[in-house]
């Protein structure tokens, strides 16, 4: 296998939560850190909103020589005006294409990733007409999230075009390589529930996937791949991992790998000791108990939240209810439920993770009042319900 045509990253890089298992505390600057572990990332912010010409011309200045980027086409082009069937998108995409233009005349532009919306069903001629107003010096990809496009129908559209069809790893789509332009483009995206994106692959996951990625060297001219599993920094680890499956693992990289799998190492460990002592009488240290239900970025980000933002509206030994901001908390200790309605709290609600909210609000408390409060759910985590406040 050619590593010089293989381009393996994550889906973004800047990410608070990577402070710990992959950034340190001195990085003044993510993208150079990151930088100096990987040769590729895709760009998600994109998608939300288009970035300055300023912004787009520092991604190509300060990332070295041989690093390339991806990104996502915004979500105004795909899915508010729907590739041009709710409005005209002639004028956006050029304007997109023409911001990006820094990053192809650096060569450092390695595909754009048309993301479909899960609505949007197999009607091939709906595609076609947005393909043809793609311009032809630029490599682009397209990711259905809809099962009916899984048809020979959709490779023949590709091909005819020059559009890679993208390889996902995702709950709603099987797992098919299909080569249908000199690229190949993988998404890793996760097997979580609520989301997917919140999942770490196990090493037997990964494995399946290193046939592809070499059978897809020997088709095509250049591959690139990104794991989106971005939670906790789950995602440079699993391409860590990856990379060494394929015997592509470089000594920077091998040295990232093992920071990032000892920290997880460490932090099971110390979720593993937790266990052993479930009811919670280990802990003295309120912060440290908070840690068992939430992350470490989290737990900062209560930290930062004022004083003033909080108004506890009751607090007795059955039953607790706050407000910060726009966002309402309830704990009730004899129905065994904490409601909530912040969209990262949502997210946790499977793993009955604490977002920040919940963390300021124990953290407000006088610390022997919080711990035990804190230590009662802890002790029976299993019957405790999270959910949305109502």
């Amino acid at each position: 296998m050619d590593k010089n045509n293989v381009f393996l990253g994550t889906s973004g890089w800047s990410y608070k939560e990577w402070i710990g298992p992959f950034y340190t505390k001195e990085d003044k600057s993510f993208l150079k850190a990151y930088t100096k572990v990987f040769s590729t990332v895709e760009i998600d912010s994109t998608f939300y909103r288009y970035p300055s010409k300023g912004t787009v011309m520092g991604w190509a200045r300060h990332s070295p020589e041989g690093f390339v980027y991806s990104a996502k086409l915004p979500k105004l082009i795909t899915h508010e005006k729907k590739l041009g069937l709710v409005a005209d998108v002639k004028e956006d995409l050029e304007k997109f294409v023409e911001l990006m233009e820094p990053l192809y005349l650096s060569g450092k532009l390695g595909c754009l990733l048309i993301q479909l919306p899960p609505s949007f069903s197999f009607k091939p001629e709906d595609l076609e007409g947005f393909f043809k107003e793609l311009p032809s010096h630029v490599k682009f990809a397209v990711e259905f999230r809809n099962l009916s496009w899984m048809r020979p129908e959709t490779w023949l559209l590709l091909e005819k075009f020059k559009i890679a069809y993208t390889i996902v790893d995702e709950p709603l789509l099987p797992p098919e390589v299909h080569f249908t332009s000199n690229i190949a483009y993988f998404r890793w995206h996760g097997k979580g529930t609520g989301p997917w994106f919140d999942y770490r692959y196990r090493a037997e996951e990964l494995e399946p996937w290193v046939p592809k990625v070499k059978e897809a060297a020997g088709k095509v001219k250049t591959i690139f791949g990104y794991f989106n599993n971005h939670y906790h920094g789950y995602a440079p680890e699993n391409c860590l991992q990856i990379l060494q499956m394929l015997g592509k693992l470089t000594p920077q990289q091998a040295q990232a790998k093992t920071k990032v799998e000892s920290h997880f190492k460490a932090l099971t460990a110390f979720k593993d000791t937790t266990l052993e002592a479930f009811n919670g009488s280990r802990f003295t240290d309120l912060k440290e108990l908070l840690l068992t239900f939430m992350d470490r970025g989290r737990l900062m980000r209560a930290e930062s939240i004022r004083d003033d933002e909080l108004a506890i509206k009751q607090a007795t030994a059955q039953k607790v209810e706050a407000q910060i901001r726009d966002y309402h908390i309830r704990i009730d200790f004899g129905a065994k439920t904490i409601s909530h309605n912040c969209e990262d709290w949502n997210k946790g609600l499977t793993a009955k993770r604490f977002c920040k909210h919940l963390g300021k609000l124990f953290l407000s408390m006088e610390e022997k009042k919080a711990l035990k409060l804190l230590k009662t759910v802890c002790a029976q985590k299993e019957d405790w319900k999270f959910e949305l406040y109502k």
